[in-house]
């Protein structure tokens, strides 16, 4: 189980095959196995060896994909990080992981110049798009692949470094093995049925773990064509998935709502695509259901984070699919629920999803203490609570952190949330709690309209009451043009229980 061994084992088996299709570019699988092999070079001439870190700091390009494998190749250690964040967020996490070397885009390169002082570990800068002082061109860093001293590489040896949103403070580094990526790359891939003839739309940023496994991993250990696009835009999206004849798309449900919503996207333009996955956060069964009507391409939803490599459930391909639900663990994933008092719970009951696999982290970087508060006995403790049914389908109720406690009653936001989906004039809805002096908590619901001024907040206050018990139901309602989100689509909490009313 060697990362960058997939590749080539892909590239001998369908050298002439298109491995990627970017903005017109296209690479086989051996011009991108022989690129890598030239870029792996390239980084040993500079003195970057087994163990490294590297940080990667670019949007979706061939060039990541490179970058991310050559990486592997010579043993180093991948950090992908999202080149939009702060200098603040940059310097934090390149410091803690000791990162020698960074691929970034070209304009972020004087930026890195005045890090150097306060990165001592740092070495190699290497731009794609432009040259600094300081620091190589992207094109520039190859060398003989003969060259290239053999690295015997362990399953067992770290092969990425994740860093968390955060949420609950400074980003962790979840430490992810060769074994943890190919093996979720493999399992996931047999679950979802994916083949050589697939062509998957890779929209997802790819420093993104989602991404990284069920739209590069995954894809690349088959034999399948990434369609690559910089980023998302659903005209341009749903024109390349028609012209491109795509099989497979994997989105947030932020952007399934978008495809839904834009009145240029037709029907017809995703008629290609044999399957469509949600993940990042829980799809609301409005959002899934108006996709499949208007599409008629069905949704699989499946549930996964950073820590788990990330894919732990998905709804079967072939077999029973429940909306809702995240469906059945993927292969050599076990799955438990376990209350606070350390005992298992059964069908319906609440519990917290934890997980046992061989995706399943080595842990944080530099944090033993909170590794051993997060996996116990080789369980993976997600803070995700959740239900099981008869069946053995997992629901996930809400963030174990993200429960609302409205005068001692549990309120769950994603319950709330699917209500007010299934409003006709809500196209967006969060819902969070907010401090309050007599009940401890309140519910608060932030909303951005299809149309702006066809529903008040009391009309949406009234419609929750309706249908959900009162300790449920809202007690105000915040009207926004759109709720705040991250890179990848997924609604940023912290941010709207920060929100000020009275600016809104």
């Amino acid at each position: 189980m060697n990362l960058s061994l997939t590749l080539r084992q892909s590239a001998e088996k369908f050298p002439a095959v298109t491995a990627i299709q970017f903005q017109g570019i296209e690479m086989t699988y051996a011009q991108l196995d022989a690129a890598v092999d030239a870029f792996a070079a390239g980084l040993h001439n500079l003195g970057l060896r087994k163990g490294s870190k590297v940080a990667i700091l670019l949007g979706n390009c061939p060039q990541f994909v490179i970058a991310y494998y050559a990486i592997a190749r010579i043993g180093a250690v991948s950090v992908p990080i999202n080149p939009l964040y702060t200098p603040g967020e940059l310097q934090f996490i390149l410091s803690d992981a000791g990162v020698e070397g960074v691929v970034a885009v070209a304009p972020m390169g004087p930026m890195f110049q005045m890090m150097r002082a306060t990165l001592p570990t740092l070495q190699q800068v290497i731009l794609v798009g432009g040259a600094h002082e300081g620091a190589v061109e992207f094109s520039q860093v190859t060398g003989n692949p003969v060259d290239l001293p053999a690295v015997d590489v362990a399953e067992s040896d770290l092969a990425v470094v994740l860093y968390t949103s955060g949420t609950t403070g400074q980003p962790k580094g979840a430490m992810l093995s060769h074994r943890n990526l190919v093996s979720n790359a493999y399992q996931s891939g047999t679950f979802l049925g994916i083949s050589q003839s697939d062509r998957v739309v890779t929209v997802l940023p790819m420093f993104h773990v989602f991404c990284m496994t069920v739209a590069l991993n995954a894809p690349i250990s088959r034999g399948s064509t990434l369609i690559v696009f910089p980023k998302f835009s659903p005209t341009e999206m749903a024109k390349s998935v028609a012209d491109l004849q795509a099989t497979m798309f994997a989105g947030v449900p932020t952007m399934f709502n978008f495809l839904v919503q834009h009145p240029e996207v037709k029907p017809e333009d995703l008629k290609s695509l044999r399957i469509a996955i949600s993940g990042g956060s829980a799809m609301p069964v409005a959002v899934m259901e108006a996709f499949e009507r208007k599409f008629g391409v069905q949704v699989n939803e499946g549930y996964g984070l950073s820590e788990a490599s990330p894919v732990v459930c998905f709804n079967p391909i072939d077999g029973e699919r429940k909306p809702g639900t995240i469906g059945l663990p993927i292969i050599e994933v076990d799955v438990r629920l376990m209350g606070e008092d350390g005992v298992e719970r059964g069908v319906g009951e609440v519990g917290e999803l934890i997980c046992r696999g061989p995706n399943v982290m080595l842990g944080y970087l530099n944090r033993p203490e909170e590794t051993a508060v997060t996996i116990r006995d080789g369980w993976l403790y997600t803070g995700d609570l959740a239900t099981v049914d008869e069946d053995g389908y997992y629901t996930i109720v809400d963030r174990k952190k993200d429960m609302i406690i409205n005068g001692g009653f549990n309120v769950y936001p994603r319950e709330v949330e699917e209500l007010l989906f299934k409003h006709p004039n809500v196209a967006e809805a969060a819902v969070v709690g907010v401090p309050d002096p007599e009940y401890g908590e309140q519910v608060r619901a932030i909303v951005a309209l299809k149309e702006k001024d066809a529903t008040t907040a009391d009309e949406l206050i009234a419609f929750c009451k309706e249908h959900l018990a009162k300790y449920k139901v809202p007690h105000d309602v915040i009207l926004v043009d759109e709720l705040p989100k991250n890179t990848t689509g997924k609604i940023l909490r912290r941010e709207l229980k920060n929100l000020d009313v009275k600016t809104v």
